[in-house]
């Protein structure tokens, strides 16, 4: 029995074909093809579940060509649990080895296998890279055309390295921080790439709780989340990587567990459903699920304090991760934050949650789709005007700062928040 029969038939049929995910779907907006809408990709899963179609190469493709942003469940009116069948139907494409390759498969192994199983590991590879940036070897091979001289797939992806963080986020936080006040107990994910790339929005996190009264307990060295493991067909290390992180806190001594990247934050919700079988960690899971919120949605829930700083007049607009508008309903707190701070305006960004091409790892297995989704954005923040834009995820943040360039700065919600805090008690670094 394959991964797709395996599921409860009644999610395969709760899809009623009425087509209004259709224009909500990037992939398919782009082809008109109904293989690559949604519809289409549940009827192919349902026809592998029937027995009439066999898991094939082009099974793996379709799949792979899928973003996994989700709109389409913000749109369905059947609530198809569009998540659940995209990551088992991906789940099978691996256990069945359609889409195996040498190359491919050395690929997987490095990152899913051992990188991100391994966090030490990992931190070893940012600091590897940190040196190759900091003593400019990289600019200097730029300069003299050195990465023209790599494979198609390396050179196109050279550009888009992050640049890695003077300090990862064990070094700029405490493993307890409390505020002068205590309202709250919560716990903190520093996350992966957002450990490596960006380990000041971690902190800048921390400083927004403890500016909202929150003691804040970060467990040192974490592990990834599992969500790349998860959306590309991992599930045993996906549940793996998620037993971790309920074992990294004591649950029952915390209000909240926060996440501040949407991608992470919409997988970390799912442990429940990815542990239902664990007899030992069903239970946890389930509370797990209770106390993970996005940090918009917990300031949304707590009330935010309004900073009492000076005003700064500056535009901005919004970019809504996929995960964080589709996948956690996250919608209106991360504007509610930014409306918070004294001078700032928000103009809202045309198709503010359309994808923009970076979906976990989609800009490295799907650059030119990628691109066209990156280009379309690129567009519509232009059309705005401003020269900051906040978003709520890594690899969004990632994607849209190479889109744009010099032409804006790239921020987040949280960052603009504690740096009007941080105007407040007289630190004006921003």
């Amino acid at each position: 029995m394959n991964l797709l029969q395996s599921l409860d038939y009644s999610v395969l049929q709760q899809c009623m074909h009425c087509g209004m995910c259709l224009p909500t779907c990037p992939t398919y907006m782009e082809t008109k093809r109904e293989r690559n809408s949604p519809r289409g990709r549940i009827s192919l899963m349902r026809s592998v579940a029937d027995g009439e179609l066999e898991v094939t190469k082009a099974l793996a493709d379709e799949m792979y060509y899928c973003l996994g942003c989700l709109a389409c469940q913000t749109a369905c009116p059947a609530g198809v649990k569009y998540a659940e069948l995209f990551e088992t139907a991906r789940a099978e494409v691996e256990r069945a080895g359609v889409a195996s390759h040498p190359e491919r498969d050395f690929w997987r192994w490095l990152t899913l296998n051992v990188m991100f199983m391994h966090p030490r590991l990992l931190r070893l590879a940012g600091w590897g890279l940190r040196l190759w940036q900091k003593t400019g070897l990289d600019q200097a091979l730029r300069r003299v055309k050195f990465f023209g001289l790599l494979p198609k797939k390396l050179r196109d992806l050279e550009p888009q390295t992050p640049r890695v963080a003077e300090s990862f986020s064990d070094g700029l936080i405490e493993p307890i921080e409390t505020p002068p006040v205590r309202r709250y107990r919560v716990g903190m994910l520093t996350g992966c790439i957002q450990d490596l790339a960006f380990s000041n929005i971690n902190r800048d996190t921390v400083d927004v709780l403890l500016a909202n009264g929150c003691e804040v307990i970060t467990p040192r060295a974490q592990s990834c989340c599992g969500s790349l493991h998860a959306h590309n067909g991992a599930v045993e290390m996906a549940q793996e990587l998620a037993r971790r992180q309920i074992d990294s806190f004591d649950l029952e001594s915390v209000d909240a567990i926060i996440t501040n990247a949407g991608g992470c934050g919409s997988h970390l919700k799912t442990y429940a459903h990815l542990l239902h079988e664990d007899p030992f960690y069903a239970e946890k899971a389930r509370l797990w699920d209770k106390k993970v919120k996005d940090i918009h949605e917990w300031l949304g829930q707590i009330g935010i304090r309004a900073p009492l700083s000076e005003a700064i007049p500056q535009e901005v607009t919004y970019h809504e991760s996929c995960h964080l508008c589709h996948g956690q309903k996250v919608v209106n707190q991360p504007r509610q934050m930014l409306k918070a701070i004294p001078g700032l305006s928000l103009k809202e960004l045309p198709e503010s949650n359309w994808c923009c091409g970076s979906a976990g790892i989609y800009n490295i297995t799907q650059p030119e789709q990628s691109a066209k989704l990156l280009t379309r954005k690129v567009k519509n923040i232009e059309a705005t005007g401003v020269t900051v834009v906040a978003t709520s995820n890594p690899g969004c943040h990632l994607q849209i700062a190479n889109g744009l360039g010099d032409a804006a700065r790239v921020t987040q919600p949280v960052t603009l928040l504690a740096s009007a805090y941080r105007r407040e008690q007289g630190n004006l670094t921003l």
